[in-house]
C-alpha cells in the first residue's frame, strides 16, 4: 500500500519503496536487530522496555523479558545469543531471556549503557557505550574478543550506534550520531585492529541523524534516520540512491534477513514519548528493496 511521503526534503527525489509493518509490536525503543537463519526469525530489542523480541515472517512475536536495558542482540557460533547491557557483553538463554554477564564493560559508571552492536567477519563482537542521558563525548566502542577479552577501541563517542564491514575485510563503517555522519575507519581483519577514520557521508540536521546501519551485498549502505520517517540507501561513493518510507518518524536500525536474504527488516521507536508518537511508531517493519543483504556472522566465543 502506497502512502504519502514525510520523508526531509533531501531525500524526496529518490526512488521510494514502502516498508510494510509486521506484528503489532509496540517498542519504546526498538533496536538492535539480527537475522536468525537457523530458526528463520528475526531477534531485535527494546531498550526501554527491557524486553527482547522473537518475530517470525508470518509476524508472530514474543516479547521476552530480560533483566536489563538490552543495546541489541546477536547470534552465538556456540550456541544461544549475545547482546550489550549497561554491566557489558552478556550470553543470552533464547528461551527465557536469561542474562549472564561474560565480560564487564564501564562498571565503575553507573550513568553509561551499552547500545548498538555487530559481529565482524571474523567473529568479534563490538558494541558502544553511550550516557543514559545522551551528554556528548561520554561513551567508547568497544571489541569482544573470542577469548572474552575487551578493548576499548574508540573513545570520547556520544551515542555509538551502526557499523558494519566491507567484504575486502579493509574498512568499517561507523555512525557516532550526533557527528551526523557515517565515517570509514582502516580496519585489520587479522587482528581486529583500527586506523585512520575518515568522513564518509555527511547528513544535513533537518535531513534526519544517523542510527543503525547494513551494507547490502552490493556493498551499499542501508541507513535509518531518527527522525526523517525513513531508511535511505548510499552507493559506495556516498550518492544517495532510494529511500523506504516508514510510517514511523524514528527509524532506529535494519538488517537483511529472509531466506533468500532479500527482506530488509526496520525497527522503530515511540521514544522519547509514546503519547506523542505516530500510530505506526515502535513497530517493526520490512520491506523488499530488489537487493540482497550479506549472511549474518555469529559471535566465535
Amino acid at each position: 500500500m502506497n502512502r504519502p511521503s514525510r520523508a526531509p526534503a533531501e531525500w524526496t527525489g529518490l526512488p521510494a519503496i514502502t516498508a510494510d509493518r509486521v506484528g503489532d509490536a509496540r517498542a519504546i525503543l526498538g533496536e538492535g536487530p539480527s537475522w536468525d537463519p537457523v530458526r528463520e526469525v528475526l531477534w531485535w530489542v527494546d531498550i526501554k522496555g527491557r524486553q527482547l523480541h522473537r518475530t517470525a515472517l508470518d509476524g508472530t512475536d514474543r516479547a521476552i523479558d530480560v533483566a536489563q536495558p538490552l543495546g541489541c542482540v546477536v547470534l552465538r557460533a556456540s550456541g544461544g545469543l549475545m547482546g550489550a547491557t549497561p554491566e557489558g557483553f552478556v550470553a543470552i538463554d533464547p528461551d527465557d531471556g536469561t542474562l549472564t554477564l561474560l565480560a564487564s564493560v564501564e562498571a565503575d559508571d553507573p550513568d553509561t549503557r551499552m547500545n548498538d552492536g555487530k559481529v565482524d567477519p571474523a567473529g568479534r563482537f563490538w558494541a558502544g557505550t553511550m550516557r543514559d542521558d545522551e551528554r556528548p563525548v561520554g561513551g567508547a566502542l568497544y571489541r569482544l574478543d573470542p577469548d572474552l577479552r575487551v578493548t576499548r577501541m574508540l573513545t570520547r563517542v556520544s551515542i555509538a550506534n551502526g557499523l558494519d564491514w566491507t567484504d575486502d575485510g579493509r574498512e568499517m563503517l561507523y555512525i557516532d550520531t550526533t557527528t551526523q555522519r557515517i565515517d570509514r575507519i582502516e580496519y585489520d581483519a587479522a587482528s581486529g585492529g583500527l586506523g585512520a577514520r575518515r568522513p564518509w557521508v555527511s547528513i544535513p540536521d533537518p535531513a534526519g541523524h544517523p542510527d543503525g546501519m547494513t551494507l547490502d551485498a552490493e556493498g551499499c549502505a542501508w541507513v535509518a534516520l531518527w527522525g526523517a520517517w525513513c531508511v535511505v540507501r548510499f552507493a559506495p561513493d556516498g550518492t544517495p540512491l532510494a529511500r523506504i518510507d516508514v510510517p514511523a518518524s524514528s527509524t532506529s536500525s535494519c538488517v537483511f534477513g529472509g531466506p533468500d536474504l532479500d527482506q530488509l527488516f526496520i525497527t522503530t521507536a515511540q521514544w522519547p514519548d509514546p503519547s506523542v508518537a505516530a500510530p505506526g511508531a515502535g513497530g517493526l517493519y520490512v520491506a523488499r528493496p530488489g537487493v540482497r543483504g550479506r549472511p549474518p556472522t555469529a559471535f566465535a566465543g
